[in-house]
């Protein structure tokens, strides 16, 4: 992709875990140029072991880094450089944090009125806001466990979908405002959060408990919205993996299962002509296409269905991704440094422009990779550059 959306617009990243990083990743996928300010050893993030040692090469590709102690003056100061001339900021940490250091909203808007400031906390503006939170406390205050575990057992969503979530929602607010400055000439502050995020993700199931009066099961209790729905096991149940999703969702996919498997008393059926029929009688009609599906190989019944058009899902594991046909036909799949001498596999951002999906231009920074570059850019000499890493004020790059 010769000319990138988003080139040319500079952010200025304070940002660690996971939520921060996300809103950064998407607008330097896009083009932009992030540059991840530090601390002097480091984002914490980059020494998380077990289920976050994904965290920081997963959403810090395309960045550049830059490692200062923001408490010296001068660390300050060329924070404040930087600042001078960006577009945004993004920071993602404890509430008041960079209020304290002088780089709150406030004080940077006076220096440099078109910032589009954007703060990513675990909740907007309310009774709630300088609490602290993670991604599971608010899955949990805000109903999304409960509707991903048993009845009597709330369990986190597997994937950090609030984390994620609201990094996007950042980065849309944050070309909002960028759009808007167009016309106004002046930045916004952007905010983004984890509660409200979750919100928005349990509305349908909020929209469903007022309009029906009935509360939604988790969704481990088998209530769908669709009479067929669900997994099956085929001929090779005891051989690995041999199960598949099936979903059979309108009334014409009905018509066309009951012929291509040739289900003539099912099609002829009255009490299941329609989806809102299946439904009430998923009790034995699941039974009954099991008894169908059963005969079938694995690999025989996903052929069959995706010649028919009906939708069917393997139950893949997220590491199977990595032998995905189609993830690695398309360019879903990147090559990514996570350690000197180590590359990994990971997806791309789920967009395509043109055509192009959005591919890797630099490797995540390693601590401070881009010191000179970043600080020779601000107006900095070599000498100067050099003095400052000599007394311990930026990290000298990796």
């Amino acid at each position: 992709m010769a000319q990138q959306p988003l080139e040319g617009i500079r952010v200025v990243e304070f940002a660690h875990m996971v939520m921060g990083p996300a809103c950064g990743l998407v607008l330097a996928d896009l083009g932009a140029e992030v540059i991840k300010i530090e601390p002097l050893e480091g984002d914490n993030t980059r020494r998380l072991q077990g289920a976050g040692s994904g965290f920081y090469p997963i959403f810090n590709r395309n960045k550049k880094s830059l490692a200062l102690d923001l408490k010296h003056p001068e660390g300050k100061e060329i924070v404040l450089k930087l600042v001078d001339k960006a577009d945004a900021l993004t920071e993602n940490f404890r509430p008041g944090a960079l209020d304290k250091l002088g780089l709150g909203h406030a004080d940077l808007s006076k220096r440099n009125p078109r910032l589009v400031y954007c703060t990513l906390k675990g909740f907007l503006n309310g009774p709630y806001e300088n609490r602290p939170a993670l991604d599971e406390v608010v899955q949990m205050m805000g109903g999304l466990a409960y509707m991903t575990g048993l009845p009597d057992r709330p369990l986190r969503v597997g994937s950090s979908v609030n984390d994620i979530m609201g990094g996007m929602f950042a980065a849309i607010g944050i070309l909002a405002a960028l759009r808007e400055r167009e016309t106004t000439g002046r930045g916004k502050l952007v905010k983004s959060a984890l509660f409200e995020n979750t919100a928005f993700l349990v509305a349908q199931h909020m929209a469903q408990y007022a309009i029906t009066g009935e509360a939604p099961p988790p969704m481990s209790v088998k209530k769908p919205a669709w009479g067929v729905y669900d997994i099956f096991e085929t001929r090779d149940t005891g051989e690995g993996n041999a199960r598949l999703f099936v979903g059979v969702v309108t009334d014409t996919q009905w018509e066309v299962f009951c012929r291509e498997f040739g289900l003539a008393d099912l099609a002829a059926n009255p009490d299941i002509r329609t989806n809102g029929q299946r439904v009430s009688h998923r009790a034995w009609l699941i039974p009954r296409i099991g008894e169908v599906f059963i005969t079938w190989t694995r690999e025989g019944l996903e052929k069959k269905l995706e010649a028919i058009g009906l939708p069917y899902a393997p139950i893949s594991r997220p590491w199977d991704l990595f032998d995905d046909p189609h993830l690695n036909a398309s360019g879903g799949l990147v090559e990514m440094r996570v350690a000197p001498g180590k590359s990994i596999r990971v997806p791309t951002l789920p967009l395509e422009l043109d055509g192009e999906r959005l591919g890797k231009r630099t490797d995540p920074p390693l601590v401070s990779e881009n010191a000179k570059e970043v600080l020779a850019g601000a107006g900095y000499s070599d000498e100067h550059i050099e003095s400052l890493i000599a007394r311990g004020i930026v990290t000298a790059p990796a």
